[in-house]
């Protein structure tokens, strides 16, 4: 089973650019997180140009990317303020899932955190001096301490409980009153990613959970995370919601489900997994 901005297969990863740019390289261009696409984008497609400056853009920072089919792939972030070429437009990621390729989406993704990353970490965190990009890795380091800084990942986990043939979902204040997934937190320090499960379900919902079983992961660029799903049983207890993170959980039967997440979430295939589960066991 393949996630969306899973990295794809024809894609290989680098970070030191090439000693002679490319005419036909592919280019993810960001303003902040909106990328530069098309600005009427049915079938929307991303620059190709030896230099961002061959559409009149000034970049503030450019990061190789590698290879995707062959082809060289770099990431460029340009000024908060600048205006786009004529004929193309900055637009959320998240309103062109339906639109990019997987391959497509999975770099862009890719891509926008790294500009982040390397946007955010110009300054040590512990003594403030300028960091340096190294030349052996993806990291900058400190010149003055020696610290040095990686992209930054956050690890997530999601559990979907089963109670005999129903299951427990949960709605976050951030989402629509309708839509209802799966259970989530980010693993804290010290933790393994079992531990992380119980103590998230305990404190967000109140219930006790058993035999975890591993589902898959999906990279999740909003911001930063690694998503890691579980299936689980129901222990015990009785739902209390903490009214902080989770603003309504029920036990829905799999005849009378709510509006679930979109498909590019690992949530909504962690669900339609449990479903099927079930649907064949009847």
């Amino acid at each position: 089973m393949r996630m969306p901005f899973a990295q794809p297969e024809d894609y290989t990863p680098a970070f030191a650019p090439p000693a002679e740019p490319s005419e036909r390289a592919l280019w993810f261009v960001f303003r902040r997180t909106d990328i530069l696409v098309p600005a009427a984008p049915q079938a929307p497609a991303l620059p190709r140009a030896a230099h961002p400056s061959a559409l009149g853009l000034e970049v503030a920072q450019i990061q190789y990317l590698g290879l995707l089919g062959g082809e060289h792939c770099y990431a460029a972030e340009v000024p908060a303020a600048a205006a786009p070429p004529q004929g193309w437009a900055f637009q959320g990621l998240r309103s062109l899932f339906s639109l990019f390729d997987e391959a497509t989406l999975a770099l862009a993704g890719r891509a926008v955190q790294i500009i982040d990353w390397n946007r955010s970490h110009r300054y040590c965190g512990a003594c403030a001096a300028p960091t340096v990009l190294k030349t052996t890795e993806r990291s900058r380091e400190c010149p003055a301490c020696g610290i040095v800084f990686y992209p930054r990942l956050a690890p997530v986990v999601m559990c979907l409980v089963r109670r005999e043939r129903s299951i427990l979902l949960a709605r976050s204040p951030r989402f629509p009153q309708s839509t209802f997934s799966a259970l989530a937190g980010f693993v804290e320090p010290g933790e393994t990613l079992e531990q992380c499960v119980a103590r998230e379900v305990m404190e967000e919902v109140a219930i006790g959970v058993k035999n975890l079983r591993y589902f898959a992961s999906q990279p999740w660029p909003f911001p930063h995370s690694m998503m890691i799903a579980f299936h689980a049983e129901y222990a015990a207890g009785e739902i209390r919601v903490d009214g902080v993170e989770i603003a309504e959980a029920r036990w829905f039967s799999i005849d009378e489900l709510p509006t679930l997440p979109g498909k590019i979430s690992i949530s909504r295939r962690l669900i339609e997994s449990a479903l099927l589960e079930l649907q064949k066991s009847a």
